[in-house]
């Protein structure tokens, strides 16, 4: 292929809008490291043209030196050897076919990604459940979405991240940001604050003074800075004042909602004082907030990871669900409230079948008519699609236990950098009989595989997105793959032929998107009148999109997806013991995103540019903490817990809260953030706790010490 196409950033759900023109190099597809296209932005509402240091650097993984170019088998010898696709495939299918006779289908698990096109997250999971016949899938989005889905699904009837067109936070006045840094993790996003900033009203919640929150800077707005861990107790003190003050919208509430009383009397303790004592928000910041909330007409608030990846996620984002509700901000035009989804496809890849409960358009495993409608689509008896399965930290407890999974297939994951307990993780992927990893590059989780497959990336495929709005768009093929790597529909309908499954497994995106639009028609994500024809026409598509209809860029104007077409306010509570409190001498650690880096780091540690700008993790801590500590800045520590140890350097910064140190989470092996974080889940999303974890912070030289101490000729 010559000619530029026009497609979409690889990385985050922001899904910047980029044109690929090929260059000379794009006629060689070998692993020349010369990039085959060069990167333009182009102009859409999201990024109006704009990219960040990821999205101008992504062309340069295309050709790295590092790329697989053939499938690998582990030989006798314990190492990977190049083979070629036919034996890869029957060596896969022939050990499937073995495990699922002596243990069961559910011997065989699944583990999908959030960055997955949507044809490739249906089809993963339309195997999983036919070829297979597995209920045991389920996906990364456990790790990044859940809660924030769980809260909207039980306050709104639906789990859409922005249930409004990101442009219209051009328009707002007041904007509160609750742990989200997207000036950092989304550049391009910053661009829609600039209406909030200009009006003193940009809010940014987070116990580290992020770039985000130094946009609130010379009179922009305000940088509220609480404990780890305490953003429920700030929301409930919020939610307390807008009630004792008389901020409520009353005509909104009674309108459309219910649940106000049980509310009330739920946060009646949570005054201001009482607040202040446990998240060190000061009373008159915390009412100075809730007062500039409710002020204006055109207000928003938006929840990120940092106030969801927790054991009370699901119900601090309900929190703040109900605040934004008390203030009549949902469906009203110029307000709303909205989660910022992460991954690429983090809302698409939710919604058409890799979750464990779920079929394609967002519907119930477990809902007969649900069973039915998709059955039909698929060719097969209700009867014979498996029932829900089990989430993500659940699966990866059941890795190579009695009656649990004896092989595993990733897909889009690199389990033992982005799951918590990784020690844990590492162990159970080693108990396996069989463990299949698809992806571009030899990932610290691929290299523990028995096979790895290599896969096309995203400049050469077809497909389509959806990005943090709800918006469907197009991913456009720019230039030939590599002759060794194939396409995933691909791999899929062969692994599919090899285990004798009859349903149709297609190879062309197009027509996997035909039958996703058939299959999601109906759900709550109804795709069936969304096609590749009026993308390619620059149509903008937001679903629900029923046929004959012209989508949904705003939800909840009329009414929510209740059956009753009110929103629930759900009274929640602080449990006193979702998380341990660190003791004397002990940190909160919080993890988080770099500029330079995406998720795991697989793809971004492989970029020359970004790689030297972040070469290492580096342990953010307060001045006075090291002082305390003993610990210079650039001194060689040990963060470390009951689960693992990172060793790493520090990095003195007064932005980060004395009680606290900041760990990013893009690196492997010894240097892996959840090496320390627990893999207890929130009871509700099954989230984990990745965001409040407990640690000792020492000098690795105090700790050599520790551990070899010097000789005096005194015996021990």
């Amino acid at each position: 292929m010559t000619h530029p196409a026009d497609t979409h950033c690889p990385y985050c759900a922001l899904q910047c809008a980029m044109t690929l023109t090929p260059t000379d190099a794009a006629a060689h597809a070998t692993h020349d490291a010369t990039a085959p296209v060069v990167v333009a932005g182009r102009d859409f509402p999201t990024n109006r043209g704009g990219l960040c240091k990821k999205g101008w650097t992504s062309a340069e993984l295309l050709r790295a030196p590092s790329r697989l170019g053939a499938p690998l088998v582990r030989g006798a010898d314990g190492a990977l050897h190049e083979t070629s696709w036919e034996e890869a495939l029957d060596l896969i299918s022939t050990s499937l076919r073995g495990i699922r006779s002596e243990h069961g289908a559910d011997a065989v698990g699944v583990f999908g990604g959030g960055g997955l096109t949507n044809e490739k997250s249906y089809l993963l999971g339309k195997f999983a459940r036919l070829a297979l016949g597995t209920s045991r899938i389920d996906y990364n989005g456990r790790y990044c979405m859940s809660s924030a889905a769980a809260a909207g699904n039980r306050a709104f009837g639906v789990d859409r991240g922005l249930p409004f067109p990101l442009e219209d936070l051009d328009g707002a006045t007041t904007i509160l940001l609750l742990g989200t840094n997207p000036a950092e993790t989304m550049p391009p996003f910053i661009g829609h604050l600039a209406g909030a900033q200009a009006a003193g009203g940009l809010v940014v919640v987070d116990p580290r003074r992020t770039a985000t929150a130094r946009l609130t800077d010379d009179g922009k707005g305000l940088h509220v800075q609480p404990a780890p861990g305490t953003d429920l107790p700030l929301l409930l003190g919020l939610i307390h004042v807008v009630i004792a003050e008389r901020l409520v919208d009353v005509d909104y509430v009674a309108a459309r909602t219910v649940g106000f009383d049980r509310l009330r009397r739920s946060v009646a303790a949570w005054w201001p004082e009482r607040v202040q004592s446990v998240t060190g928000v000061a009373a008159l910041t915390l009412k100075r907030l809730a007062r500039r909330l409710a002020s204006g007409a055109s207000t928003y608030i938006l929840t990120g990871r940092g106030v969801e990846q927790h054991v009370d996620g699901t119900d601090t984002a309900t929190a703040a669900i109900n605040l934004a509700l008390l203030l009549g901000l949902p469906g009203r035009p110029g307000s709303g409230y909205g989660t910022l989804t992460g991954q690429g496809n983090g809302q698409g890849g939710r919604e058409h079948g890799q979750k464990c409960d779920q079929l394609p358009g967002y519907r119930k495993i477990v809902d007969p008519e649900a069973r039915a409608h998709v059955a039909r689509v698929w060719g097969v008896d209700p009867a014979d699609l498996p029932g829900p399965g089990v989430p993500a930290i659940e699966l990866l407890k059941l890795l190579g236990v009695p009656g649990g999974v004896r092989a595993l297939m990733v897909h889009g994951s690199n389990l033992v950098v982005s799951s918590p307990n990784v020690r844990e993780v590492r162990e159970g992927l080693g108990r396996l009989d069989l463990l299949v990893v698809c992806d571009f590059f030899l990932s610290e989780t691929a290299a523990l595989a028995d096979v790895v497959l290599p896969i096309t990336q995203w400049a050469e495929e077809e497909g389509t997105m959806t990005s943090l709005e709800g918006r469907v768009i197009r991913r456009r093929r720019a230039i030939t793959p590599p002759s060794g790597v194939r396409d995933e529909l691909w791999i899929l309908h062969e692994l599919a032929r090899r285990l004798d499954c009859t349903a149709a497994f297609d190879t062309d995106p197009e027509a996997v998107f035909e039958e996703l639009r058939l299959a999601s028609e109906g759900g709550i994500a109804d795709y069936s009148g969304i096609d590749y024809a009026m993308l390619d026409r620059g149509e903008a598509a937001y679903w629900p999109f029923p046929r004959e209809s012209t989508g949904t860029p705003r939800l909840f104007v009329d009414r929510f997806a209740h059956p009753d077409g009110l929103a629930r306010l759900v009274p929640v509570t602080v449990r006193e013991t979702a998380r341990p409190a660190p003791a004397s001498g002990e940190l909160t650690l919080v993890t988080g995103r770099l500029l330079e880096h995406y998720q795991s780091g697989a793809q971004t540690r492989r970029v020359p540019e970004l790689l030297e700008a972040q070469p290492e993790a580096l342990a953010s801590m307060h001045p006075a903490t090291a002082l305390r500590l003993g610990i210079d800045d650039g001194d060689e520590i040990e963060v470390a817990n009951g689960r693992g140890v990172v060793r790493c350097r520090a990095r003195h910064t007064p932005d980060i809260r004395p009680e606290a140190v900041f760990l990013p989470f893009h690196y492997g092996d010894g240097q892996a953030a959840n090496l320390l974080t627990s893999d207890e889940v929130d009871p509700i999303s099954s989230m984990p706790e990745f965001k409040t974890n407990v640690v000792r912070v020492r000098r690795i030289a105090e700790v050599d010490a520790i551990a070899r101490p010097e000789e005096t000729g005194v015996l021990a």
